[in-house]
């Protein structure tokens, strides 16, 4: 036996199996976007489209998976790091609690993470987006009578923001009548 023909051969049996495997595990990936079902009520496109550039890649079912996403191991750390950020934090399925965690992580400089940045240069935003940004999202989660956005069942929706809008008025109601009684005292 030719051990200079045996080594090559071997190599070669060992590459292939090795992309083989690459290949079949590439069936088990977990890179899915589920379908969005409640966004918050954006104050304006541009406030959408910086958190969409800088956090939805992580905070969305809207994530845009690049090519070496699909490739294990790193695919699957990559579906780790997308199911542990939406678990945290989730724009597609929103919930009105978790609107200070935004504003709080951007300004501490938390978010996005620098890891990410180093692959993502796009999602880095400059000083002014991010003053913009934060000023969007301090708009956008000041609006709390106005109506979510709603993919789905819309009557839901148009109560919710009916309910919302009806509370606000309460509110309004209560505190008129405790400064008319403040003024009546005077």
């Amino acid at each position: 036996m030719n051990i200079k023909r045996t080594i090559p051969t071997i190599v070669i049996i060992g590459a292939l199996l090795c992309v083989g495997g690459i290949l079949i595990l590439q069936l088990f990936s977990d890179n899915n976007n589920p379908p969005v079902i409640k966004e918050p009520n954006w104050d304006s496109p541009q406030t959408r489209a910086l958190m969409e550039r800088a956090c939805f890649d992580c905070h969305s079912n809207e994530t845009k998976w690049p090519l070496y996403s699909y490739v294990p191991p790193v695919s699957w750390m990559i579906a780790r790091e997308v199911q542990e950020g939406r678990a945290e934090l989730n724009y597609s399925e929103w919930s009105a609690a978790e609107e200070d965690e935004s504003i709080e992580a951007i300004l501490e400089g938390e978010m996005p993470p620098e890891n990410y940045l180093m692959l993502h240069p796009k999602a880095r935003l400059t000083k002014t987006e991010t003053e913009t940004l934060i000023s969007g999202l301090k708009a956008t989660f000041g609006n709390r009578s106005g109506e979510e956005h709603e993919f789905g069942n819309e009557n839901d929706t148009h109560k919710e923001g009916e309910e919302k809008a009806k509370e606000h008025d309460d509110d309004d109601d209560e505190h008129n009548e405790h400064k008319e009684k403040d003024d009546d005292d005077d």
